[in-house]
C-alpha cells in the first residue's frame, strides 16, 4: 500500500546514545498539514525466554524508571542496530541470567508502541541450556526469578506482567508448547 503521509521538513529535537526525538511536519492523509513526533531508537529491542529440559524459565524483575514501578519480564535488552540480533540475543541471556544457550529460534518480530516510535523488537527461544554467571550492568538492579512455564505465563493472564513483548513472548510460546 502507498503511504498516504507526505513528509515536508523533519526537525531534530532531542538525542542521546540510545534514542532521538523529531518532529516531523507532514501533510495528513486528509492533505491537510500537520506536526508528527516520532521517536526513533538506536537499538533493536531483543527478549529471550530460556526453557529447560523441565520446562521452566526465567523471568527478571527491575524497577522500570521511565514507569516508576517494579516489572517482570522476560530477559531481554537493547542490540546496536548494526549488530546481528542473535549476538544480542545471546549477550542479554548471558548478561541477565548467566545462562548461555545452544538452540536458539526467532520467534517473533514485534513493533511495542509503532503510533510514535520506530522501535523494532525481536523474541527468542533459547533451550538447551548452560548455567552461569550474571553480568549486570551498572544501570540495573535485577532479581532473577526461576518459575514453571505455565506460572509465567499465567502471570501474564494475571496482569502481573505488563511489558508488551514479554506478554507476546510468552503467549507465543504457551502456544507453541500447547500450554
Amino acid at each position: 500500500m502507498e503511504n498516504p503521509w507526505k513528509t515536508k521538513k523533519i526537525k531534530p529535537i532531542y538525542e542521546n546514545p540510545w534514542i532521538k526525538i523529531e518532529e516531523h511536519d507532514v501533510i495528513n492523509p486528509s492533505g491537510n498539514d500537520g506536526i508528527y513526533g516520532k521517536v526513533c531508537f538506536k537499538n533493536k529491542a531483543i527478549g529471550i525466554i530460556p526453557v529447560d529440559e523441565n520446562g521452566n524459565t526465567w523471568l527478571v524483575g527491575q524497577y522500570r524508571y521511565a514507569l516508576n514501578e517494579y516489572s517482570w519480564e522476560i530477559p531481554m535488552g537493547g542490540s546496536p542496530n548494526d549488530l546481528d540480533i542473535l549476538l544480542g540475543a545471546q549477550r542479554e541471556l548471558k548478561e541477565e541470567t548467566g545462562y548461555s544457550a545452544k538452540k536458539w529460534t526467532q520467534i517473533m518480530r514485534i513493533h511495542p508502541s509503532n503510533s510514535v516510535t520506530d522501535e523494532e523488537g525481536f523474541v527468542f527461544l533459547a533451550e538447551e541450556l548452560t548455567p552461569g554467571e550474571t553480568e549486570f550492568e551498572e544501570t540495573e538492579k535485577i532479581i532473577v526469578l526461576k518459575l514453571p512455564l505455565k506460572e509465567a505465563i499465567q502471570k501474564v493472564m494475571d496482569g502481573e506482567i505488563t511489558d508488551s513483548i514479554s506478554i507476546a513472548g510468552l503467549l507465543k510460546v504457551a502456544k507453541l508448547f500447547n500450554i
